[in-house]
């Protein structure tokens, strides 16, 4: 934890920012600790830990902002990096528009940092052994006996991971809050042969409490799905009805998040300018924000300028409801703050309540099912999209054969105004909670 002395330190660089002569400061200071073990083809390949602090401060003074960021907070050394900074800020232009944010907009409730639930005890107490047990039990490049048929198991990569993450955020408001996290993460990459080729598969998992993992799943997982690859070829191209695992679904969310943030509107590189309360996408489709879920993984009860986070609708039946603003962009666009980003998105079910991955291919009946994004690009201005796959086609709801080597183009409200259904079976260990979704009528190129 974050210790009281640490505390101090970081209270007592505040008063030297006013007393140098900004008018307003805001610190932020981010503690992590991690323990890995790496494991290459079922054996040990390398253990590490990396340890970091960081302090961030940004300064408001006389008209003029500047932030900086130091990881030396010896006392004599930081009292001189703040003075020099604040000297620094005092030469840059005039920017009008950066301020703190209001105070009655800010976090008060986040006041130990454990609110959320989000820290596990337990990791202060595991050997360098038992991390070791954890990423070799992991693994299956020695239990042969689950490689599918028809192939050779060429090469496991997996990594064990586990981490503490702070945060301590203080402003010269008055402003005092903290964030504290553990994480227990695996992830795991094997390579398969048949027929001459090579087929790559990966999977991970992460929680926040080392008894929620299920890492002894990850090998199989990721030798599931390099194993189906075998034999993939592009199908025709055309149009096809198209699903898109929960694993990679958030790839055609973030677009639309990143369209709805204040910097892209503001500087006219978003197809969702001129959106907020019109109905943009199909009346089904609702698009929240969660931010503090007890318990799951990257939950948060406060944004980087310490602005309180809440539940909110980010599209709601096809209605944007939300800008995300920040404090600067409110000021230089006339417009009312929010929060910085949305902290959980989560697409809600849609015509597929309690319905998960295979319920969806039975309902879209024909097409191609989407399990990995490989390269391409997204004009963020208008919405055109264009991108590699990998996954399958399948025919009245089951799968046919494997496709790779394929494009799908289109537009992104074009695509979603073609949704079929959202699922209800969201990864909680991804930032994201994006469902299996389904669309229809979209264009492939083989």
């Amino acid at each position: 934890m974050i210790s009281n002395s640490e505390t101090e330190i970081v209270s007592r660089a505040l008063q030297t920012a006013l007393d140098a002569g900004a008018q307003k400061a805001r610190i932020t200071y981010s503690k992590s600790d991690e323990e890995l073990v790496a494991t290459l083809n079922g054996e040990v390949d390398k253990v590490t830990r990396c340890t970091d602090r960081s302090l961030s401060i940004a300064l408001f003074a006389d008209g003029h902002y500047g932030s900086f960021s130091t990881n030396n907070v010896e006392p004599a050394a930081l009292d001189a990096f703040i003075r020099k900074a604040v000297d620094i800020v005092r030469k840059i232009a005039p920017d009008p528009c950066r301020d703190l944010p209001d105070p009655q907009r800010c976090c008060h409730d986040a006041l130990t940092g454990l609110e959320l639930g989000l820290t596990d005890p337990a990791r202060e107490s595991v050997t360098p052994e038992q991390r070791i047990r954890a990423a070799l039990d992991a693994s299956v490049f020695n239990r042969r006996n689950e490689l599918p048929g028809g192939c050779t198991l060429i090469s496991e990569e997996g990594e064990y991971s586990d981490s503490i993450y702070e945060t301590l955020l203080m402003d010269s408001n008055g402003l005092c809050c903290r964030h504290s996290e553990t994480s227990f993460d695996y992830g795991v990459e094997t390579t398969v042969e048949a027929g001459g080729e090579k087929y790559s598969g990966y999977w991970w998992d992460s929680s926040s409490h080392a008894a929620d993992g299920d890492h002894s799943r990850c090998g199989r997982e990721a030798l599931r799905k390099a194993a189906a690859q075998i034999g993939s070829e592009p199908a025709g191209s055309g149009r096809y009805n198209m699903v898109v695992d929960s694993e990679v679904a958030s790839k055609l969310v973030s677009p639309l998040l990143h369209a709805l943030n204040a910097f892209s509107l503001q500087q006219n590189n978003s197809f969702l300018t001129g959106s907020l309360g019109k109905k943009m996408f199909p009346e089904g489709m609702t698009l929240m924000d969660f931010p503090r879920i007890p318990g799951q993984t990257c939950s948060k009860y406060f944004d980087s300028e310490g602005v309180a986070t809440a539940d909110a609708p980010i599209i709601e039946e096809g209605v944007v409801r939300e800008y995300f603003v920040n404090s600067y962009m409110s000021l230089k666009m006339g417009v009312a703050p929010t929060v910085e980003a949305a902290t959980r998105p989560k697409l809600m079910p849609w015509k597929g309540s309690g319905m998960r991955h295979d319920g969806i291919l039975r309902l879209c009946g024909d097409g191609i099912l989407v399990t990995d994004f490989n390269g391409g690009n997204c004009n963020q201005a208008t919405g055109d999209f264009s991108y590699g796959i990998e996954g399958f086609l399948f025919r009245n709801g089951e799968i046919v054969r494997p496709v790779s080597g394929m494009l799908v183009t289109g537009n992104f409200l074009k695509l979603w105004d073609g949704l079929i259904a959202a699922g209800d079976d969201a990864r909680p260990c991804m930032s994201k909670l994006i469902p299996t979704v389904g669309f229809a009528g979209v264009d492939f190129s083989g």
